[in-house]
């Protein structure tokens, strides 16, 4: 009878992926001890599995029940994550997690490195070793395209990242850190680097627009720095006129120069209904233009004029009509 005390199986504690923990190597509470029968238990004769003979040959003891090795590798034995064959009674069992190797196996994917007892990561099953993790899967910085590596300080900004030594001010060349960026034609600048090149100048208050602005008639304005020329009202969001490159709230644009209707005595502005009649330097709303004795509407009609009052030919016409 052959009996073997095959070296126990590896195993590597768990741990993520990557990260700077060590790792110790000892059998898991999966790893299976092939021993000698001890003189306390009677000598085996047949398998417990195949219940063929053991007599003679190699096996092994699980729970006290003796399998021939065929068997145990059947029932006991984990499948190489590499190569896909069975992790026999006598080699060693690397496995992290539910993921098993065999030591000749147990290599970096890209660079075929062993991995025994070094740091290593595992991405969609397949190891890696760290520099090679690094490279394939770590974010690069958006500057000097370089790897950012993980624990590493890292600034992100609109989708992509830096290192924080290279996230600088494209004018002045300081680290801009967590402080605020502007940004033009992709490149970023601090606050004063970017007022000083690049930021308008408020044709109210002469004080830099950075945000918030608006133009008017191709000049920049703070949007609370818009206001009437005449009573000071803000016109952000309102409806507005100019006059020789000055804006005016309706009110105060009507009461300086809009004309007035000769009928209802309103300015007649581009507001509302902007058509309008004029007569003999006199003016009216087209909705006011109408016969001042039967109330017609004299637009697009003839009309007659008697004193300041208008007519329509059949009032105008009538001598016994009364005005």
């Amino acid at each position: 009878m052959i009996n073997t005390d095959a070296e126990p199986k590896v195993n590597i504690l768990k741990g993520s992926s990557i990260s700077e923990q060590e790792r110790t190597w000892e059998p898991s509470s999966s790893t299976h001890l092939f021993s000698r029968i001890n003189s306390k238990m009677t000598t085996p004769t047949e398998c417990l599995h195949c219940m063929k003979s053991v007599y003679g040959k190699e096996y092994t003891v699980k729970n006290d029940e003796a399998y021939c090795i065929p068997c145990y590798n059947l029932l006991f034995s984990s499948i190489c994550e590499k190569c896909k064959g069975t992790i026999g009674y006598n080699s060693r069992d690397f496995s992290y997690k539910d993921l098993h190797w065999h030591d000749d196996c147990f290599k970096c994917a890209k660079c075929n490195r062993s991995l025994m007892e070094k740091p290593f990561a595992v991405k969609d099953k397949v190891l890696l070793c760290t520099a090679c993790y690094t490279n394939e899967h770590s974010s690069k910085c958006f500057q000097c395209k370089k790897i950012i590596m993980p624990g590493s300080r890292r600034i992100e900004f609109r989708g992509n990242e830096w290192h924080a030594s290279c996230f600088i001010c494209q004018s002045c060349g300081q680290p801009m850190g967590k402080n605020p960026v502007m940004t033009k034609d992709s490149k970023n600048y601090c606050v004063p680097c970017f007022e000083k090149h690049f930021a308008p100048f408020c044709k109210s208050c002469e004080k830099v627009v950075s945000v918030g602005g608006m133009t008017f008639h191709n000049k920049p304005w703070h949007k609370d720095c818009f206001l009437c020329s005449r009573c000071k009202k803000k016109l952000y969001g309102e409806n507005f006129f100019s006059r020789d490159d000055d804006p005016f709230c309706q009110d105060c644009y009507a009461d300086l120069y809009a004309l007035k209707c000769d009928a209802c005595d309103k300015p007649i502005t581009a507001l509302g209904n902007p058509q309008y009649v004029t007569f003999q330097e006199r003016q009216w709303h087209s909705d006011c233009f109408r016969c001042g004795k039967c109330n017609a509407s004299l637009v697009g009609q003839g009309f007659l004029t008697h004193q300041d009052t208008i007519l329509c030919q059949e009032c105008g016409s009538n001598p016994e009509s009364e005005i």
